[in-house]
């Protein structure tokens, strides 16, 4: 297949890449700023030469927007929206506009979209979409109608002859240097991986090798639109999480933060901490009801095998 990635320049997009190459398609990036054989130049807004790859594609998966990983300022937030939103209509334009448009247009949303919650898992027929929670931060609500308005933009593309799916991901983790599962686990091995803020609140993720597999799914099943939930099947609270990466990689403590100690660290890091409180406890109905079967469901598992590449690669 033919397939382009507008905005695969990422972690994410290197994990797709890498996997969807290997398997022998033709990929193509679309990129503010192309370097290698395989990358077209676009500026994420307007229209262009980059259409014409979108032209005869057989698939598109748009995962371009800035990434989560600042300081949440009125400014950023807007950043965020803005990319998010723009390079989705602009991606719907051009698939409109296309002779040959692709058979299917995976659109990347976030697990993020739905309500701070311990008291029962999200799926996309029941979950509760958030913004209106009591006792959170208010800036949270916005970082879920930038997830609403994103997902929207694609839905109201007019692209009949295209198949439009929205990945609701949670953090996927790959021993890719950067990525979310490096912090994680360089926080273990400074003995920093303990409770924060008690780590009651649960943690959403997917392997990366999950991930990809999800994503050939999703193209394949011709049944599948609308929102998708790619996220394994067993959500963990952040406590359990770090205490596991810890004994994959055989540190025996993790030193607990308190809220404002993560405060602090967020503002280091150049971060915030709605990443590392909110409790994102999501479960992928839809890819379990129709018969996708993960490799790696459970955490323990994922971590071991995670620590594991990451040792023999580096």
């Amino acid at each position: 297949m033919r397939i382009v990635m507008p905005g695969g320049t990422g972690q994410v997009g290197a994990v797709l890449y890498r996997a969807l190459s290997a398997a022998g398609h033709d990929v193509v990036v679309l990129t503010r700023r192309p370097v290698r054989e395989h990358e077209i130049g676009w500026d994420g807004e307007n229209p262009g030469p980059w259409t014409r790859a979108i032209d005869g594609s057989d698939v598109v998966i748009n995962l371009a927007g800035r990434s989560v990983s600042c300081r949440y300022t009125p400014a950023t937030l807007q950043d965020m929206m803005d990319s998010r939103v723009r390079s989705t209509r602009a991606v719907g334009a051009a698939i409109a506009g296309a002779a040959k448009p692709p058979r299917v247009w995976l659109q990347m949303s976030t697990a993020t979209i739905y309500a701070h919650r311990h008291d029962a898992p999200n799926d996309e027929a029941s979950g509760v979409i958030g913004g209106t929670e009591p006792g959170v931060p208010g800036y949270w609500a916005y970082s879920v109608k930038i997830a609403e308005e994103w997902e929207r933009a694609q839905r109201q593309a007019e692209t009949p002859s295209t198949r439009k799916v929205a990945l609701r991901s949670a953090m996927v983790m790959s021993p890719d240097r950067g990525g979310v599962f490096d912090y994680l686990l360089w926080l273990a091995r400074l003995g920093l991986g303990g409770p924060v803020a008690g780590g009651a609140q649960y943690v959403s993720w997917i392997h990366d090798q999950d991930f990809v597999r999800a994503v050939e799914f999703l193209i394949a099943d011709d049944e599948i639109d609308g929102p998708v939930n790619l996220a394994a099947p067993a959500p963990v609270p952040q406590r359990s999480l770090m205490r596991t990466l810890r004994t994959a990689w055989g540190v025996p403590i993790g030193l607990p933060a308190t809220k404002w100690m993560a405060e602090l660290g967020a503002l280091a890091l150049r971060t915030d901490t709605e990443l590392l409180l909110k409790s994102r406890r999501v479960i992928p109905g839809r890819l379990l009801e129709t018969g996708f079967a993960f490799h790696h469901p459970r955490w323990q598992e994922a971590a071991e095998d995670l620590v594991h590449r990451v040792r023999t690669s580096r």
